[in-house]
């Protein structure tokens, strides 16, 4: 497997700022507490209606987890569409996190552990990933089961 995107930029390369694939037992509460303390948007997850089955979803899915030392943060959720695409979810990194490259880290590290594999992002925010130079590919379409 290559080597993890570092989060750090110039930081010593000793200090434990790294990404990797989510770990229930140590990171399971991390993400439930920093959804929880997000704005409305996230609350569809960390609802206590909700919040079981979406860490069903984090455990099933490709998850990983960015941290600077025991600090979590940002995480990415994403999906395996059997062999054919990958499909980015969710990526959350907190505010004072951002503008560290710790977004694009996590997106990296589903290209690199899925060479080959064409990544599409299920995205809200389509001015961040513009950004960062990617394409945008179709919509995305609701359809509500009351349809």
């Amino acid at each position: 497997m290559a080597d993890r995107p570092n989060i750090a930029g110039n930081r010593d390369s000793e200090i434990k700022d790294l990404i990797r694939r989510y770990i229930k037992e140590i990171d399971q509460e991390k993400v439930m507490q920093m959804l929880a303390e997000q704005s409305q948007e996230w609350e569809c997850y960390s609802a206590a209606v909700v919040s079981g089955k979406y860490q069903t979803a984090l455990e099933s899915s490709i998850t990983y987890v960015a941290y600077e030392g025991d600090f979590l943060c940002g995480y990415s959720r994403s999906l395996d569409d059997c062999g054919f695409y990958i499909y980015v979810c969710d990526l959350l990194v907190r505010p004072e996190c951002r503008g560290r490259n710790i977004g694009r880290g996590l997106l990296q590290c589903v290209s690199i552990d899925y060479p080959g594999r064409t990544v599409y992002v299920m995205s809200d925010e389509d001015g961040y990933y513009q950004k960062l130079g990617f394409r945008k590919e179709g919509s995305v379409f609701e359809i509500s089961s009351n349809s």
